[in-house]
């Protein structure tokens, strides 16, 4: 049985201050916890017996079968499933030299945890390992962003830190950023490695993170000067971004 307790601690963790101070985050719905739960330690699952019985692999420090009606009162989602789990949220080593190594993401006070779910998802499907987050960015384990990583947060470790430090330690590595004054990114010369610095939904890259960023590219729209939308959606853009970068090397 779920108790009034349980519903009410698992409820609270829609809130960045209380998934802080247990140090776990909330994931729901029947695929993204078999995606989550190979690579998390699962705290608490709360599950229908019937999920269970389908799914005896995933171990947790408590297991609470409850029925339906119970668990669309711990949920957050409008249309509840079968199953949810408090995982316990990864803490990962310092590893600001990745970028010289790999292609790696920066995202500069990026807001909407839907673009950064998505972000994550993209990140996953190209090939890149670790995000760099400023401080003001989303948080990566709100309920939302979890959602919408759709289990891509298993394999994407997510770092926040100080963008502008970071960068100044990378030395000649290639650090990219997108601008209305950038070059054409299908012409422009692409690597392997570096980091890719996207910028916050309304006003862009920063002005202390754009005055170290050594390769200026622009996605040019279609046809070339004509009158258009004068921006893309952060995820739009990484995506188109991530992409490029990932054709060259093939």
């Amino acid at each position: 049985m779920l108790s009034k307790n349980k519903i009410k601690f698992i409820r609270s963790l829609e809130l960045k201050k209380f998934r802080k101070e247990n140090g776990v985050f909330l994931a729901e719905g029947n695929k993204l916890v078999s995606d989550l739960a190979p690579h998390f330690k699962c705290k608490i699952l709360v599950t229908t017996e019937e999920w269970l019985s389908s799914n005896k692999n995933i171990k947790a420090d408590e297991t609470i079968i409850a029925e339906k009606e119970e668990l669309s009162r711990a949920s957050l989602l409008k249309s509840p499933q079968d199953v949810l789990a408090v995982f316990e949220t990864p803490s990962y080593p310092s590893s600001e030299d990745c970028p010289q190594k790999e292609l790696c993401l920066a995202l500069d006070d990026v807001q909407d945890p839907g673009n950064l779910g998505t972000i994550i998802r993209i990140a996953d499907w190209f090939g890149i390992n670790n995000i760099y987050c400023s401080h003001g960015t989303a948080d990566a384990f709100s309920p939302k962003t979890v959602q919408a990583t759709m289990g891509a947060l298993a394999r994407v470790k997510i770092h926040y830190c100080n963008i502008k430090e970071l960068i100044s330690k990378l030395n000649d590595t290639p650090v990219f950023g997108t601008f209305l004054d950038g070059d054409n990114i299908y012409e422009s010369t692409l690597s392997s490695n570096g980091l890719i610095v996207m910028g916050n939904e309304g006003n862009g890259i920063s002005k202390e993170v754009a005055s170290l960023i050594n390769r200026r590219i622009l996605i040019p729209n279609y046809p070339q000067g004509n009158e258009t939308t004068d921006s893309l959606n952060v995820a739009v853009a990484t995506a188109i971004v991530c992409s490029e970068f990932r054709r060259r090397q093939l």
